[in-house]
This record gives C-alpha cells, sequence and structure tokens, in this order.
C-alpha cells in the first residue's frame, strides 16, 4: 500500500510508541510484506532468523523487535511488538469503510460494463471498459479491474488475507494482519463462478492478462498469476506463489505458498505441488515428478503383487 502523502518518521515513531534508530528525518511513502518492498516503504520483522533478509531489502524503514546496528540510509522502529505496531500504521491509513450501496459512489466503472442485479462494488474500486459482473459477485475496496473481464456469479475479489500471529499465552491465540493490499485483474481475464481471490496483506494479487480462470478457484494473498494462464476447477493456489505465464493446471491442483512455476508448465490433476517447478515441463503426482516418469512408476507398482506371486508361488 502506498500512504497518499509521505509520512515522517518521526511522527511513526511516536504514534507506535517505537524507538528511533538511524535516519530520524526519512519519510515513508507506503507499508509492505518483505517480498515486495520497494525504497520509501515500512516493512516489520519480529523473527531473528529473518533479520538480515529484512535489513538488506529494499525497504526503507523497518519495524523490528530488537535494537541492532541499523544500515546506512535505514530508519528502525524498534518495539517489542512489531506486528501490533504494523497493524496500527495499516489501521490509520486504510481503516475499514463500510458500504452504503451495492455499488459505492466512489467505485469507477468504464464505458460497456454491464453490472448484473445483486452484484456488490465496494469502495475506490476501478472496472474498466466492456466488462461482465454476473449477479452476486462481490468486489471489496480497491480493487483494480481491466477492460474486457468477465467475471461469474458468486465470485469473491478481495477478501481479506489468511495471515495470523499466534499467540500462545492468550485464550484467544490468532491475531489478525489486518489486510491493505487490492487485487488487480488485467484485462480479458475470466473468473468462473464461486472462486475466491484474496487481496495482499499490503500488496497486490495480480491475475495476469488473458488468463482463464474455472469455476471454485482459490487463490492466496500476494501471488502473482501470469499471462494467458488456464486454471481448471478447483484449483488452489498458496499466498505469494508466482505463477508465470501460459502455465496450465488441472482440476485440484494443490499449489504451496512462497514457490515459483516456471513459464508453460503444465500440472495434470489433483497433483501437489509443495516446491518450485521448472517452466516448459509437464507434471504429475503429490509430491508433482516429470510426468513421464511418474507414469512409470504408478505403472511398476501396480505390478507388484504379479511380481510378488512369481517370487514367492508357495504364498498363493
Amino acid at each position: 500500500m502506498k500512504f497518499e502523502t509521505p509520512v515522517a518518521v518521526q511522527w511513526l515513531s511516536e504514534f507506535t510508541g517505537a524507538k528511533l534508530v538511524g535516519d530520524k528525518d526519512q519519510l515513508a511513502t507506503g507499508i509492505n510484506e518483505i517480498h515486495k518492498v520497494t525504497p520509501g516503504d515500512i516493512s516489520f520483522v519480529d523473527f531473528e532468523k529473518y533479520y538480515n533478509k529484512c535489513l538488506n531489502s529494499a525497504a526503507t524503514i523497518i519495524i523490528i523487535n530488537k535494537e541492532v546496528e541499523c544500515p546506512a540510509g535505514k530508519t528502525l522502529l524498534v518495539t517489542s511488538d512489531p506486528f501490533t505496531a504494523y497493524v496500527k500504521i495499516v489501521n490509520r491509513f486504510r481503516p475499514f469503510e463500510p458500504a452504503n450501496k451495492m455499488i459505492s459512489e466512489s467505485a469507477v466503472i468504464g464505458e460497456g460494463t454491464i453490472i448484473q442485479p445483486g452484484a456488490f462494488v465496494g469502495n475506490h474500486v476501478r472496472i474498466g471498459t466492456n466488462c461482465l459482473i454476473h449477479s452476486n459477485v462481490t468486489i471489496y475496496d480497491h480493487c483494480v479491474i481491466g477492460d474486457n473481464v468477465i467475471i461469474h456469479a458468486g465470485t469473491v475479489l478481495g477478501a481479506d488475507a489468511f495471515y495470523f500471529k499466534r499467540r500462545k499465552e492468550r485464550e484467544v491465540q490468532y491475531d489478525k494482519l489486518v489486510s491493505c493490499g487490492r487485487v488487480i485483474v488485467e484485462d480479458d481475464v475470466e473468473i468462473g463462478a464461486g472462486s475466491t481471490i484474496d487481496k495482499g496483506v499490503s500488496g497486490d494479487t495480480i491475475i495476469g492478462k488473458g488468463t482463464k480462470l474455472d469455476n471454485h478457484i482459490h487463490i492466496g494473498h500476494g501471488a502473482v498469476i501470469g499471462k494467458n494462464c488456464l486454471f481448471a476447477a478447483q484449483v488452489g493456489i498458496g499466498g505469494k506463489a508466482i505463477i508465470e505465464d501460459e502455465v496450465i493446471l488441472w482440476g485440484q491442483v494443490g499449489v504451496s505458498k512462497d514457490l515459483t512455476i516456471g513459464k508453460g508448465a503444465v500440472v495434470y490433476a489433483q497433483s501437489g505441488v509443495p516446491a518450485s517447478l521448472e517452466g516448459g515441463k509437464i507434471y504429475f503426482g503429490s509430491p508433482v515428478e516429470d510426468a513421464k516418469t511418474k507414469m512409470k512408476e504408478l505403472s511398476w507398482i501396480k505390478r507388484i503383487p504379479e511380481m510378488w506371486e512369481k517370487l514367492n508361488p508357495s504364498s498363493k
């Protein structure tokens, strides 16, 4: 998320109660997750094993739970609970806005776009030209939809990220990391009925130009789906996954978070993808392998009873 106007780190220090270390004259221009930060952004880290990654990232202002040496050109906001400080900033600069109409007056809708009865279009949504939004589609605040997009009934764009911090010492153990990101749907995309595409925690979930999604697809927070991809029914994509251009995922493929599937890869139905895949290949299985290798393996498995009988004739 980018701020409408830059915010002084001195103010951020006072607002969050954090100790200011490093450059005290910085201006924050946005807030973002570590994998999407750009110069001027605020990020946070509360696990020591991620300190180096965060401190050496593009983030300019870092909320951290321990005072460490501050890299040149950066500012640290030191607090015992960076998670809570981060959420406080998000709630200040992107507070929840209740809706009072099915189509918000602040939404911008392009010429030739049809919005069927029962669809909800939230605050500050932008929809391009010649789109078709079917009944009971829900488009949360700040989503951006390109031209010539079709969204079928019952789909939800922009629900919150599934992101929580566990507090074992509390009766209610899971603290919600409030989402302030967006969903961006590029031109010529079609999204099937009953699908859900979550917004990023603070960055964008992106569906690339020309991509086609079947019914009952789930795209997790901050995922980036490339151009001209094809996903069959019940595909699930974990948060922050990167799916490059022209990838085909057949029915019920499950893709874990924080990985990349390379351009032109094909994954057969009911496969599980736990780690990154090279592009231009065909995969199958759970966990996935090269499809030809996996098919040979399954063929040999089917022959095990026959082989056992041959090796142990007395066992009949």
